[in-house]
Formats: structure tokens, C-alpha cells, sequence
């Protein structure tokens, strides 16, 4: 058992925080829902409507737990009434059951963007948006909207119906009771959550359980990692660390190599519960929206893996690719992968691979296996490898 101020090595520390983010060997399946372990693991479940490989929130499970059918996961996270959607990290999903921790953050919103919508036009279109939805039920955008859409784009120029509709699901009186093409149905909150889902909790309180939360999902962590899982600022999060200190929920450690900016131990806690494994070696392929890298500062803490997503980077100017995955390898990041399923083809592209300078002498072979394994995940037949960049795989081979 740990005790305060013990001192954790820079191996120990990655093995607890993998084996709290659910890498923790054989996957502990269940007949019906084998992506059931991972999303109590991780809480939250961030969405990303970048669709080149798969969807961001079907790779958290894949990473964990391998193949799996995401239809029975788009089932339980839009249809089950048990997760719904909001702003917890970015865009996620998060059980319904936890949504009224995040109420403080909607009345913040509602608090700094009201004079927003005290003009007659945004006013008149927050009351038409509530009229249309509480008149007709759950619906997508194109269908509340009456102003002609003209060469407005999917994801620019939005329309004052847009506008209204975002910010009466920021502010939660609106939520999404499912998608279409990943475009959300709306609909008002009292028609689709339970009451106890609308109930609120005082702000101190909530900012308490989401922060034990990110502790119990991140296993070992700085007082920044602890906020940034919720997107919560230090100042919200050090009186709930204080008190889960306090209480011995969480432990006061030292990480080896773990420094602040002044060069001092960074003050880091480990979870009363969070287990230090002797051996944990996972091979994983991550998205770029996974908790294990999502805060850069931690991955490069952790892994001293430096990773910027380049989406939005010229092509020009791009280093790695434009949707590098992180390569796990033996529970270290070990290189990035850029890929693109190309469905009509029915293979899996490489457009470049790449290890890390310290990348184990299997890295390649993983690297094999586990884009096999991907490929098969995803309906794919073959994986076809550009030849870019200083992974050296074979120039093709097949699904596993």
C-alpha cells in the first residue's frame, strides 16, 4: 500500500495510468457489451466528426478490448437512454447519471453568453427553436430551420436557427436524443432524460465528484491533468483535490522525473484504488482524442512522446500526416501511423508510418498485426502501405 510522499518511478507511474485507463491485459469481456469495462474506465467518451479511418469514439474500445461490432456501441450510446452527450471534455459522451455534475458549466455559459441572445433576432430564434421542439419533438437542424440554407456549408456560416439551437444545448435546455448521418436530433431535455438527470448539484460539489472521476480514470496525476479532464480551470479543481486528499481518497506521491517549470518534484496523487501492476506491456493502436494522449503536457510526461494533431496544418507544412494515430508498443508510444479506410477498395491505407527514436525492435511487427486486426475491425480486406516515413512495413498484406 502506498503511503504519502512515496517516490513512483517513470516506468510505475505509465503502468498505473494504463492500467487505469483499462489496459490491463486480458480484456475482461461481457457477452452482451464487451465495451462495457472500457467506458468505466475512461467516464467520458469524446466525439469527433473526423471520419478518414473510424469515428474517435469507436477506437477507445477497439484499443482495449480489440474487435467489436460498433453498431451494438452506437446502439447503447444513443438509443439505451443510458449516455447522453455534452461538453465534458470537448464534445462526449457521459452517462446520463453524471450529467447534472456538469449544470454549474451550462449556467456559466448561459451567464456569459446571454447578451448574445437579448436581440430581437436571437431572442426570436431561441423561442422558435423551443416552440418547434416542444411542439414537435426531437429534430435535426435542417428541420427546425426556416430561413433558406442557400451555399452555407455544413460547418460554417451557421444560421441564426444553428446558433440558437447550440446554445440552448450548451446552456442544457436542450439535449441530443440521438444522430443522423452524425448530425444531431435535438430535442428538450424533460422530453427525453429522467428527472433525476435534471436535478442539480451545487457547483463545489460537482466540481468534487468530477475531479474524483479523472482521478480514478487516470490513476496517477498532476493537479493539471486532474483538471484538464473535465476541462475544469486549477483554481475549480485544487479545493477538490484538497479535500479528496483530506479524505484519503487521494495519496500525495513523487514521480520520478516529474518536474515543474521552476524545476521542482511536480506535485502529483495517486488514487487510493488505482493498482501499480509489476508487468503491464500493452500493444495499442490510440486515436488522437484517447485520454492516454488528449492532454499533450501529460503524454509527453508520461511517454516523452511530443504529438500534435495536423488536421488542421497546411499539407505542406505537415510532419507526420494528417490523422496520425499514436502506436502504442509494450506500453510505450512508440510512432504514428496516418490512415485512411478506403471503403470502396475494401483496404486500409498507410499514408505514412513512423517510430520513435526509442522504439522497441518489434515495433514494426506490431505495427503489422495490430493494422491487420484494424482492418478486419473495419470490414476491410487488405492493408496497402504508402512507403512514407521511417516505420519500414511490408508493402501490403492482408486482414486478420
Amino acid at each position: 500500500m502506498l503511503r504519502a510522499r512515496d517516490t513512483l518511478s517513470a516506468a510505475e507511474a505509465r503502468r498505473i495510468a494504463l492500467a487505469a485507463q483499462g489496459f490491463s491485459g486480458a480484456p475482461r469481456l461481457r457477452a452482451r457489451r464487451p465495451f462495457d469495462p472500457a467506458l468505466e474506465r475512461l467516464h467520458v467518451l469524446q466525439i469527433d466528426s473526423v471520419n478518414v479511418f473510424a469515428r474517435s469514439h469507436y477506437l477507445p474500445v477497439f484499443s482495449r478490448h480489440g474487435g467489436y461490432d460498433p453498431g451494438a456501441l452506437d446502439r447503447l450510446l444513443w438509443r439505451s437512454g443510458e449516455y447522453t452527450e455534452y461538453w465534458a471534455h470537448e464534445a462526449a459522451f457521459i452517462p446520463v447519471a453524471d450529467r447534472p455534475l456538469f449544470g454549474w458549466r451550462m449556467d456559466d455559459f448561459r451567464a456569459r453568453h446571454q447578451r448574445d441572445w437579448r436581440t430581437r433576432a436571437g431572442a426570436g430564434a431561441v423561442e422558435n427553436v423551443r416552440a418547434r421542439l416542444a411542439a414537435g419533438g426531437p429534430q435535426l437542424v435542417r428541420e427546425l430551420e426556416e430561413e433558406a440554407r442557400g451555399a452555407r456549408g455544413p460547418w460554417w456560416d451557421w444560421s441564426d436557427t444553428k446558433r440558437a439551437v447550440e446554445w440552448l444545448f450548451a446552456t442544457g435546455e436542450v439535449v441530443s436524443a440521438g444522430r443522423e448521418g452524425f448530425q444531431r436530433r435535438y430535442a428538450l431535455a424533460e422530453q427525453v432524460l429522467p428527472d433525476e438527470a435534471l436535478r442539480p448539484v451545487p457547483r463545489a460539489e460537482a466540481q468534487y465528484r468530477l475531479i474524483e472521476r479523472a482521478a480514478r480514470a487516470l490513476g496517477v496525476a498532476t493537479l493539471a491533468d486532474l483538471a484538464d479532464y473535465h476541462r475544469l480551470r486549477a483554481g475549480e479543481a485544487r479545493p477538490a483535490v484538497a479535500r479528496l486528499e483530506a479524505e484519503g481518497l487521494l495519496i500525495p506521491v513523487e514521480v520520478v522525473g516529474w518536474r515543474s517549470r521552476a524545476g521542482r518534484p511536480e506535485a502529483a496523487w495517486i488514487h487510493r484504488d488505482a493498482r501499480v501492476p509489476a508487468r503491464l506491456a500493452p500493444d495499442a493502436l490510440l486515436t488522437p482524442f484517447d485520454p492516454v494522449v488528449w492532454f499533450r503536457p501529460r503524454a509527453e510526461r508520461l511517454f516523452d512522446f511530443h504529438y500534435r494533431i495536423e488536421i488542421y496544418t497546411p499539407k505542406e507544412k505537415r510532419r507526420y500526416g494528417y490523422y496520425c494515430l499514436p502506436l502504442m508498443v509494450g506500453g510505450r508510444l512508440a510512432g504514428r501511423i496516418d490512415l485512411k479506410a478506403d471503403r470502396t477498395g475494401r483496404e486500409l491505407l498507410v499514408q505514412a508510418a513512423w517510430r520513435e527514436e526509442r522504439a522497441p525492435a518489434r515495433t514494426a511487427e506490431t505495427a503489422v498485426s495490430l493494422l491487420s486486426r484494424a482492418a478486419a475491425w473495419q470490414g476491410l480486406e487488405r492493408v496497402s502501405v504508402s512507403g512514407v516515413g521511417d516505420l519500414a512495413l511490408p508493402a501490403a498484406f492482408d486482414a486478420a
